[in-house]
């Protein structure tokens, strides 16, 4: 578990680096796209936001690794865009059964379409993760390496302070 864990954190910080690098890099001239959905864009992995451009700064890229990222990036997307647009269906799918009445059988059917979706998706981002993560450098990986056990010691430490659920009545 705690080498899925770990992995996992790999692939969204690379994937998080590199949209930070692909963001930075845009072109002022460039409109605006939609709102992606529920404020994730491709790239942007569950941390998103203000995040992003700490990780980029924090190792310190070279302008050649932010290339390479952003080369990287700009190539994958036709490949997860789709999955996150299937994603999307399903989610919209479901909101139906919250806002409108409840069917188990249904929305198992549902969950069960959007988790192959998200099987897709996490095999390909980490993927495109691994490859970001192989233009780091040996100094720069070990630096992911001691963020990712910083960030899991933090969780863990969370999750042993945690009150225990108390029972509904």
């Amino acid at each position: 578990m705690k080498s899925f864990r770990f992995r996992l954190m790999i692939a969204a910080l690379a994937i998080v680096m590199g949209s930070t690098i692909a963001k930075s890099q845009t072109n002022a001239d460039t409109p605006p796209a939609a709102p992606p959905h529920h404020g994730r864009e491709f790239g942007m992995g569950p941390m998103g936001g203000p995040m992003m451009g700490f990780f980029a700064k924090q190792l310190n890229l070279t302008d050649d690794q932010k290339a390479q990222m952003k080369a990287i990036m700009q190539k994958e997307r036709p490949t997860v865009q789709p999955l996150r647009q299937e994603q999307h269906k399903f989610d919209l799918q479901l909101l139906q059964y919250v806002q409108n009445g409840f069917d188990q059988a249904k929305v198992q059917t549902i969950a069960g379409q959007k988790s192959q979706i998200d099987s897709q998706l996490i095999v390909q981002e980490t993927r495109i993760a691994n490859e970001m993560y192989q233009v780091l450098t040996p100094d720069q990986q070990a630096q992911v390496k001691q963020m990712v056990a910083n960030h899991e010691a933090r969780m863990q430490q969370r999750m042993n302070q945690a009150p225990p659920a108390s029972p509904e009545q």
